[in-house]
């Protein structure tokens, strides 16, 4: 039987995408317990986003919705591990669209909720300064240690010869966290400094935590700071990142890839002294500004109000759609850490 080439192509691709959408993978989700940074520190909770072949379903968490399959079994191998953290306050689920797309894409997501700089328990950020600037990203590298030496993920994570490709994503003191283990050191004297001069024009970054007592410098507190760098993250995303605290010497001296993100109407942590810091010091630094977007841009909508210092996290600007942004931004993330992984 004869069949004409329009039938025969019309079959051909029809099959291929049968086999596209058979191979398409899911968003699996399971959570961890990781020991915390020292023997009696708090442990660390961590979910885990992964491909998985399992169907995915809407689950409602609190107050986000998730798109995963719980529990679901893992693919034999990921192109990379990402290490998510939240901002201050934060939760590991508040940026699930974010994991869910680079899961879906083939990663393992890692996202921690900080001990002591959460939603349920802020005690962190009511210690020292120094205190909360190193155990944040000591609180992430852990979260690195501990699933590279998981029996059940080590071997499923690509590696090359300079071991397994290892990226790090985070949002407001998030954004902090990953820039920290890219190599950027932070001076707690610096904030005396900043919000001596510009606390009017930055009034939420110098009025959280215990920076509303200044009545300790934090120079006298600390003196230094030790090197909070990981040297096995390859690539860094920071979203709206609390950058007034890096010295310029450190910033400059980074090398590994550097995605940057400004909320250009952001008033949690005013860009002039943070986002724009952070790029004017980092040379090769990629750089995006999100016109009309406020801090909590980057963040899933939650399906409730939730108070934040600059009001609802869920609120977006007149005219701004967070949810387009969002898909936009899914795509950027992995057209970068494919770029810089891979």
């Amino acid at each position: 039987m004869y069949l004409s080439p329009r039938p025969i192509s019309l079959v051909f691709c029809s099959l291929l995408l049968t086999a596209a959408q058979a191979m398409a993978s899911q968003a699996g989700l399971r959570q961890i317990t990781v020991p915390g940074t020292t023997a009696d520190a708090a442990p660390i909770v961590a979910v885990l986003y992964y491909p998985t072949q399992s169907a995915a379903r809407t689950i409602a968490m609190g107050p986000f919705n998730v798109n995963v399959a719980m529990r679901a079994a893992p693919e034999a191998k990921v192109k990379g591990l990402i290490l998510l953290s939240h901002g201050t306050g934060g939760t590991e689920i508040g940026h699930s669209s974010l994991a869910e797309a680079l899961a879906q894409s083939g990663y393992l997501v890692a996202a921690l909720r900080h001990p002591g700089d959460n939603w349920q328990d802020m005690s962190l950020r009511k210690d020292s300064l120094a205190r909360y600037v190193t155990e944040r990203p000591r609180q992430a590298s852990r979260v690195i240690d501990a699933v590279l030496n998981d029996p059940e993920w080590k071997d499923r994570i690509a590696s090359d010869a300079k071991g397994p490709r290892i990226g790090a994503l985070g949002h407001s003191a998030g954004g902090y966290t990953v820039l920290a283990l890219a190599g950027a050191r932070p001076e707690p004297a610096r904030f005396d400094t900043h919000c001596s001069a510009a606390r009017a024009q930055d009034p939420i970054f110098c009025s959280t935590g215990n920076a509303s007592a200044p009545a300790t410098p934090h120079a006298a507190a600390s003196p230094s700071i030790p090197s909070l760098t990981d040297t096995r993250v390859r690539a860094v995303v920071a979203m709206a990142p609390m950058g007034a605290l890096f010295n310029a010497a450190s910033l400059a001296q980074i090398r590994i890839p550097v995605a940057l993100y400004e909320a250009q109407q952001d008033r949690f942590l005013v860009p002039r002294f943070h986002a724009q810091w952070v790029a004017a010091n980092m040379p090769g630094v990629e750089m995006h500004r999100v016109p009309n977007a406020w801090h909590f841009a980057f963040s899933d909508a939650p399906t409730m109000a939730i108070p934040t210092e600059d009001g609802d996290l869920g609120a977006n600007p007149p005219g701004f759609d967070r949810g387009a942004f969002l898909g936009q931004l899914q795509r950027e993330l992995l057209a970068f850490f494919d770029k810089a992984l891979n």
